[in-house]
C-alpha cells in the first residue's frame, strides 16, 4: 500500500492569509493618517515651581522654564491635614510682582505680565509637613498642566 499525503494546498493558504494580514495592516495605517488620529496629541509644557513650609504658611517659588513666556497664571490648591482646602490663583500684575486672587473671574479680568523668575508667594497652610500642595499652570494656548504635586 502506498500512502501519499496531499500537501499541495498548505502553501497557497498560508500565502493568502499573509496577504490579507498585510492588507489589513496597511489599511489601518492609511486610515490613521487620513483621519488624523495622531495629530491631536498635545505637547508638555515646562515650568518649575517649588514649595516649602515657613511656619504655618506654604511658600511657593517660581523658577521659570522653557514655556515661561506662555504661562498665564497658576492655580495653587493647599489641602491641610484636617481636610480643609484653600484655592489661590497666582499671576503677575503690572507691578512685576506676584498677585493672588481667590476667584478665577478676578484673575481673568486682571491685566497680566510674565512671571518674574524667583518670585515667592506665601499661602496659608496648616501644621508643617502635613499640607498637600498641587500647583496647576494655565497657558495662553488654553492648555493646563500640573507643575507641582507634593507634600510640605
Amino acid at each position: 500500500m502506498n500512502f501519499r499525503e496531499n500537501e499541495d494546498a498548505v502553501s497557497p493558504v498560508i500565502g493568502v492569509i499573509l496577504m490579507v494580514a498585510i492588507t489589513v495592516i496597511l489599511a489601518a495605517v492609511i486610515a490613521a493618517f487620513v483621519f488624523g488620529m495622531g495629530s491631536n496629541i498635545g505637547t508638555t509644557k515646562t515650568v518649575a515651581v517649588t514649595a516649602g513650609q515657613n511656619g504655618d504658611n506654604v511658600v511657593l517659588t517660581y523658577h521659570g522654564g522653557a514655556d515661561a513666556a506662555t504661562l498665564e497664571y497658576l492655580k495653587a490648591t493647599v489641602t491641610e491635614n484636617g481636610g480643609s482646602q484653600v484655592v489661590t490663583y497666582i499671576y503677575s500684575d503690572n507691578s512685576e510682582t506676584a498677585a493672588t486672587k481667590n476667584t478665577l473671574s478676578d484673575v481673568r479680568s486682571a491685566e497680566k505680565k510674565d512671571f518674574p523668575i524667583g518670585v515667592s508667594i506665601s499661602l496659608s497652610g496648616g501644621s508643617p509637613k502635613q499640607d498637600h500642595v498641587v500647583v496647576t499652570g494655565y497657558f495662553k494656548d488654553g492648555s493646563e498642566h500640573v507643575v507641582l504635586d507634593t507634600y510640605v
